[in-house]
Order: C-alpha cells, then structure tokens, then sequence
C-alpha cells in the first residue's frame, strides 16, 4: 500500500496560534484574576503547550502586552477637533478597558512592572509608546503633556477598575471626558 503524502507538515498547526493564544488569555484572566492565569493554565486554554508560548513570549507579563495590543487595536484619533479626538480616545480606552479580562489583564501587567524594570521598559516600549506617539501627533503636543494625559485617563479608568472590579460607567467616563477636555482640549 502506498501512502499519499500530507495536505500539511508534521507537528501542530502555527497559523492562529496568537489569536487562540490571546482569546484564551483574555478569558483565563477573566475567569481566574491576573495572578492566578498563570502561562500553564493559559497554554491548556489555548490548546496548545507551554514551550508554544514561552518561545513565543519569554514571560507571561511580555504574552499580556502582546494581549492588550492585540486587544486594542489602533486608536480612534482621526479628524475632528482637539475635543473630539481627546473624548474618543477616552471613551475608546474605557470601552477596551471594560471588556471581559482587559481590565484585570491591564491592571495586573501594570502592577507588576512597578517592580520589575525589564517589564516596565516592555509595557512602555511596546504598548505605551505606540499610543503616545499617535496621540503627539493627532494633537501637536510635546511628550511630557502627551504622558500627563494618559496617566490621569488610564490611571483614573484603571483605579475605579482595581477599587470596585468593575469599568467605570458611562456617566462617569463622560464626566472624565469633560474634565480633561476642559485642561488638554487648549492647545
């Protein structure tokens, strides 16, 4: 008997491993906390083993950056007025921030680089900086401004998220919207 050959190399498939990878971390951190998704547990999620994620990302605080940029996608900062680009780019990063394991997964990566520089050099490099840089050049803005905007938005949207387990309401994230509109909205 002759054997045909294979419609696909040996081993596991590669094509979506990201996508299953971050869809299981997103749900594990939901379910479980940050502290307790651990890259095992993550892994089983996914389907597919442990090496598969650590030879893709070293560390799961590395895996939860790579999440959150997936997560969030490009940021709504196109057109518009000065107010209009600040009020979306708030309600954009409420929204990500309330969806099932962004929040916990934001939270817990950013609790734990402040005592870990090499993963704090990861959160800002990585997902800080590409948003920085949009938002400096949506707004014309130097980057000191830029950095003071994005820790009262996040700071306050992640604070209400850790004191109550919950993202902050629509009201409340228009009222946050309103007041940085009235100090950032000036160029």
């Amino acid at each position: 008997m002759v054997s045909s050959p294979s419609a696909r190399p040996p081993g596991r498939p590669r094509a979506g491993v990201h996508d299953a990878v971050f869809a299981a971390t997103l749900r594990t951190v939901g379910e479980l906390g940050y502290a307790r998704a651990t890259v095992e547990r993550i892994a089983g999620a996914a389907g597919v083993a442990k090496t598969t994620i650590y030879r893709r990302w070293p560390s799961k605080g590395e895996l939860i950056v790579d999440c959150l940029l997936d997560a969030f996608g490009p940021a709504p900062l196109a057109g518009g007025s000065r107010a209009e680009i600040l009020t979306a780019a708030i309600r954009w990063v409420a929204a990500k921030i309330g969806e099932p394991g962004v929040g916990d997964a934001f939270a817990g990566v950013f609790s734990d680089a402040v005592s870990d520089p090499a993963l704090r050099v990861v959160l800002s490099s990585r997902l800080q900086d590409p948003y920085r840089l949009a938002l400096q050049e949506a707004l014309g803005e130097p980057e000191s401004r830029v950095l003071f905007f994005v820790d009262v938005v996040v700071g306050a949207l992640l604070h209400r998220m850790g004191m109550t387990g919950e993202p902050m309401v629509d009201a409340d994230v228009t009222a946050l919207a309103e007041m940085v509109v009235a100090h950032f909205g000036r160029p």
